[in-house]
C-alpha cells in the first residue's frame, strides 16, 4: 500500500510538471487553435494525474517483490527494446520492428514460427498505416527504394 502511495505522489508530480511544461508550448503560426502542439501532451498529463490520484486514494495490498527470473526477463525485454532503437534508423522500421516483435513473442512462449510471421504482420501492418494513412514516415533503413 505505501508503495502504491509513493508512486502515485511522484506520478502527480511528474504529471503536473509535464502539464505545466506542455501548456507553456508557443502558439503556432497563425494563431491559437483548438487542437494545437499541446493537446496530446496535455491529454496524457491529465490521464496520468488522474491515474496517479488513483493509486494514491485506492492503493492495491502489498505483494512480495518478484523473484530474480523476473527481473532478468524484464533486463531482456530492456535489452530488446534497447537493440531495436539502436537498429531503427539504420536498419529501418519493417526489418527492426520484425526482429523486436518476434524475439518478444518468442520469449512469451510463442513457437519461433508464429513468432516470426507475427513480427512481420506487424511491422508490416504499422509501416504501412504510419507511411500512407497517417502520413507520417517511418525510416525505411536499408529497404529504402529509390
Amino acid at each position: 500500500m505505501i508503495g502504491d502511495r509513493i508512486l502515485g505522489i511522484l506520478m502527480l508530480l511528474l504529471a503536473v510538471s509535464y502539464g505545466w511544461e506542455a501548456s507553456q508550448f508557443p502558439e503556432p503560426f497563425g494563431g491559437a487553435e483548438a487542437v494545437g502542439p499541446e493537446t496530446f501532451p496535455l491529454l496524457l498529463a491529465v490521464i496520468l494525474g488522474v491515474s496517479s490520484l488513483y493509486l494514491i486514494v485506492k492503493p492495491d495490498q502489498d505483494q512480495p517483490w518478484p523473484g530474480v527470473r523476473t527481473l532478468l526477463d524484464l533486463g531482456f525485454v530492456l535489452a530488446v527494446l534497447a537493440i531495436f532503437s539502436a537498429m531503427l534508423a539504420p536498419v529501418g522500421f519493417v526489418i527492426s520492428t520484425t526482429l523486436m516483435v518476434g524475439v518478444l513473442c518468442w520469449r512469451m512462449g510463442a513457437r519461433p514460427l508464429p513468432s516470426v510471421l507475427t513480427g512481420v504482420s506487424s511491422a508490416v501492418v504499422v509501416y504501412l498505416l504510419f507511411n500512407f494513412v497517417l502520413e507520417l514516415h517511418l525510416p525505411a533503413g536499408i529497404l529504402k527504394l529509390s
